[in-house]
């Protein structure tokens, strides 16, 4: 396999898991944002490295192919290639910090029956290594906006009528926070 091959088939399927988010999407501005990034993306890969990568994932079972009568080809993801772009996808995601803070608090509270405590465990998991801060054992705080993250995960992992997002202006512990934050 040519050297970066593996990255390239990386972003290939983030690209098609993209074409997900586009479907998923309800703001037209963030449509418009996600298409920007996808079509961005997808011209910065090498023509040569784009065939080997498409050529390998198509092996591996990864992707799947439908030819139409016009000739043409869509590419999809399998369901193995869905599970494994959600993967990528979480490993890589981060909150974004702003160049200043808003002084509101993101509170994420929980409450997901024991039946989904793989699903519970995933998510305290995930908020952890977003660097979420743990009030309590199913109540994380972050300084920066984050809704759109939370609205993909609780959306993976089937969660959304056990978890809620507040806004807060104040915390008791705020100045402990703050530190931990780096916001002094």
């Amino acid at each position: 396999m040519p050297r970066g091959a593996g990255s390239v088939q990386r972003k290939i399927m983030l690209l098609l898991m993209g074409g997900v988010a586009l479907g998923l999407s309800r703001s037209p501005r963030r449509y418009f944002r996600i298409l920007g990034v996808i079509g961005k993306e997808w011209r910065a890969i090498n023509k040569d490295s784009l065939h080997t990568a498409i050529k390998a994932l198509y092996t591996s079972r990864l992707i799947d192919e439908q030819i139409h009568e016009d000739g043409s080809v869509t590419l999809m993801l399998s369901e193995e290639g869905k599970r494994r772009a959600l993967r990528f996808t979480l490993e890589e995601m981060k909150i974004k910090k702003p160049k200043a803070w808003d002084g509101k608090w993101r509170v994420i509270i929980f409450d997901v029956p024991e039946r989904k405590r793989k699903a519970r465990d995933a998510l305290r998991g995930h908020l952890r290594q977003m660097d979420f801060y743990e009030l309590q054992k199913s109540v994380f705080v972050h300084p920066y906006p984050c809704g759109d993250e939370i609205d993909f995960i609780t959306e993976l992992f089937e969660m959304r009528p056990y978890v809620r997002q507040i806004m807060a202006e104040a915390i008791d512990n705020e100045l402990h926070l703050k530190k931990l934050f780096h916001l002094l």
